[in-house]
């Protein structure tokens, strides 16, 4: 039996035992692939590459030499080794940076900068949704939402979660109001910068503005590291259904969009 033959086999046999794979290539590079513990490590795997490999397994990646690689031969650096300040971290955000902040599911009131999510690597998520509009107008499928059908990307299965979150609030129908006149994909920058909204991918849902409240409303010519008065009028009972299926929410951001959720599985893969 040939090295790579025998590289493969003891590969599959780990995966199939549920192991979390740590083996060496023909040239001595370990390779890792996702498991069911997204923080298993010895240390050679960052704990949030394999919430990424966990969270989206459809693209089969593995990690390997400070980058996550997939099957196509291309390959995303996890850590470019720079130091950022916060506002560097949402402009050009590494895969590290994404989790350089936890998505706090227990606190009313974000603290100061706490952002999680926010920040996203471009490179990741129009290799996975699309780099152009058209290429992930291509995805989209129509999700029934309270008398409307909204367009949502199918990759990852972020139609079929939201499709169980507009399930679940049907049964919470004094909550309606809140979910009406929503919006979902539109291909455009974020407001007054020059990365990618989470909207352009078709991974995110905006609902009834009436009840919403976003940052720069309230605190008006504010900047991004300004003090911040906070105020949010959606309940969390909303908020809970769609955290369960995968999706965040602006509300809990220190520069705060409580009408936004986003799914993001990688937070939610504990």
């Amino acid at each position: 039996m040939n090295k790579r033959v025998l590289f493969t086999s003891i590969i599959t046999l780990l995966m199939l035992n549920g192991l979390t794979v740590s083996a060496q290539n023909q040239e001595g590079a370990h390779i890792w692939s996702p498991t069911s513990n997204p923080t298993q490590t010895d240390g050679s795997l960052p704990a949030a590459a394999q919430r990424v490999m966990d969270a989206y397994p459809a693209f089969k990646m593995t990690y390997r030499d400070n980058a996550l690689h997939f099957e196509d031969g291309t390959k995303i650096i996890y850590d470019d080794g720079r130091e950022k300040s916060f506002e560097e971290k949402l402009d050009d955000c590494d895969i590290e940076d994404m989790f350089s902040m936890d998505y706090d599911r227990t606190s009313t009131v974000p603290g100061y900068l706490e952002d999680c999510g926010r920040g996203r690597n471009e490179e990741l998520f129009k290799k996975m949704y699309g780099r152009t509009e058209g290429e992930v107008r291509k995805n989209l499928v129509s999700v029934n939402w309270f008398g409307q059908k909204i367009p949502f990307t199918k990759v990852n299965g972020a139609a079929e979660q939201l499709g169980k979150v507009a399930a679940e609030l049907a049964k919470l129908p004094q909550y309606r109001k809140y979910l009406t006149n929503a919006s979902t994909f539109y291909w455009r920058k974020v407001r007054g910068a020059n990365r990618q909204s989470a909207h352009s991918y078709g991974i995110a849902i905006d609902i009834n503005t009436t009840y919403s409240n976003y940052w720069l409303w309230s605190n008006p010519n504010s900047s991004e590291t300004d003090t911040l008065k906070y105020v949010n009028r959606i309940p969390l009972e909303v908020v809970e259904v769609f955290e369960k299926y995968g999706f965040i929410w602006g509300g809990r951001w220190y520069h705060y969009d409580t009408m936004h959720f986003e799914y993001r599985p990688e937070f939610f893969m504990d």
